[in-house]
């Protein structure tokens, strides 16, 4: 799940990137004419997290300045920045689409900058260095081209929502009919890679697939990269909609053998895919990867717990949050009107504050940019959908064979929360063939973890355990042999 219940000191800063990164990854084609005349990195820490920044500067056609933010740790790229000023001793700039700004002295044949970073009321201290050129991310399972296999961008049509969607169609050179399956991705505006901190989980998946004799079809979310459709107004019910209209389009290709067609999910693609299966007799099998076994309020309540003590949050201070957050949920679930609810949710925000410490209330003080754009995210169909979803009594009636994978160290999709339920609910509908597996040492995104933090995604070199991967390659070809 990418919508994240975690610390409000980092929320305000990776909430922001995250709900814009997809207009930030529109400015790739204009960063690549760019000659950067300046780099500058530096690191941010909030709380426990230490958050990498990278100001990209270049000069405009008309000569003035201009520049990119990048946060590395947080896949967010080319935020463009809206003011930015350099003499020989300062540095000031501003991002009013995240509601940034810094300033700073130069320092050492500016060499260094020392200065302060504020959003939304926070103010947080940030040095940047000059730096000569731009970190290689090291990302050794991306596939390079030439691919062994076909590779062919599709389109493909949407009836019941009138859209149309695009994608990757990746099949094995040669006569035949493969089995085939349909990535679906989890929460928050995805691309057909599903890339995520400079990661490309999906393209590593379909790859390693299809070289083992496996068709696959990713395709951009609605509404995302070259898909038609409005992502905003969607819930995972119209997400299911889409793989299905991927199903239906794999049917047609003489490539793909029409009783052997799949869907693997990942995270809120792991709720997706057994709806799809319990609405389709063309759906022959499912893979729920890191996939929901309860609703959303139970694994949104645990998930804030399980990441803040990852990012070092006292007992009490986690304690407090959940509670708010839980009465929060419940104003939600029980106010189907957004302004009756948002007035609820406020009358909540006003009733902790006396209780907080001098320290939260500055922290709390800070955060008023942060909170009107989180209610926003609460009172979103999506969200309102996913609270209340318990994915139980769909997957009972799953009577195709079923592959259920959850990392032992994911905070996001607690495994002992959820795998358990998957399995009671497989085996309450009379499902007699399905595998559950519980993998240790591995995080939300299948990597071997370390300390196994949201932000240690980016750093991590793997971008998905190929011990997970020879898992659902085995078990999807034993399935449709």
């Amino acid at each position: 799940m990418k919508r994240l219940e975690i610390s409000v000191a980092l929320v305000l800063v990776l909430f922001c990137l995250e709900s814009n990164n997809f207009l930030f990854a529109q400015e790739n084609k204009k960063n690549d004419e760019k000659i950067f005349t300046s780099l500058w990195e530096g690191k941010l820490k909030i709380s426990s997290v230490s958050l990498r920044l990278v100001l990209k500067v270049f000069n405009n056609s008309d000569g003035t300045l201009g520049a990119f933010l990048d946060s590395p740790d947080q896949s967010a790229n080319n935020i463009p920045v809206s003011s930015i000023t350099m003499t020989e001793d300062s540095l000031k700039f501003a991002i009013q689409i995240i509601g940034a700004s810094y300033t700073g002295k130069i320092y050492k044949d500016s060499a260094l900058v020392k200065g302060t970073f504020k959003q939304g009321g926070m103010i947080l201290p940030l040095d940047l260095k000059k730096i000569e050129k731009l970190t290689v991310i090291n990302r050794p399972q991306n596939p390079q081209k030439p691919y062994p296999y076909n590779d062919e961008e599709v389109t493909f049509e949407n009836k019941s929502a009138n859209i149309t969607l695009a994608g990757s169609f990746t099949y094995p050179k040669g006569s035949g009919k493969f089995p085939a399956v349909v990535l679906v991705t989890g929460s928050g505006p995805q691309d057909r890679d599903e890339s995520l901190m400079n990661h490309k989980p999906f393209l590593v998946i379909s790859d390693y697939l299809t070289r083992s004799g496996i068709a696959v079809l990713r395709f951009d979310d609605r509404g995302i990269g070259k898909s038609k459709g409005n992502f905003a107004a969607a819930t995972s019910e119209d997400f299911a909609t889409d793989a299905l209209a991927a199903v239906e389009y794999l049917k047609t290709r003489k490539e793909v053998d029409p009783k052997k067609i799949g869907i693997a999910g990942h995270s809120e693609g792991g709720l997706i895919a057994p709806m799809c299966a319990v609405n389709s007799n063309d759906v022959s099998f499912i893979v729920m990867l890191a996939g929901p076994g309860v609703a959303g309020k139970e694994i949104l309540l645990l998930q804030a717990k399980l990441i803040s003590r990852a990012n070092g949050e006292t007992e009490e201070k986690i304690n407090k949050g959940s509670k708010l957050s839980e009465n929060i949920y419940d104003a939600v679930l029980n106010e189907p009107d957004n302004d009756k609810a948002e007035k609820e949710i406020k009358a909540l925000y006003d009733k902790v504050y006396p209780t907080l410490t001098d320290e939260e209330k500055k922290e709390a003080d800070s955060q008023q940019l942060m909170m009107a754009q989180q209610i926003k995210q609460i009172l979103s169909p999506w969200f309102r959908f996913f609270l209340k979803y318990d994915p139980r009594p769909t997957i009972e009636n799953v009577i195709v064979p079923v592959l259920a994978l959850n990392g032992e160290k994911d905070y996001q999709v607690d495994s002992k929360q959820n795998l358990p339920e998957i399995e009671k609910a497989l085996k309450a509908g009379g499902n007699k063939n399905f595998k559950t597996v519980e993998l240790p040492g591995l995080n939300h995104l299948f990597q071997k973890c370390k300390r196994c933090t949201v932000t240690e995604y980016g750093q991590l070199e793997e971008t998905f355990s190929e011990y997970v991967l020879k898992i659902m390659k085995d078990w999807i070809l034993e399935i449709t042999k």
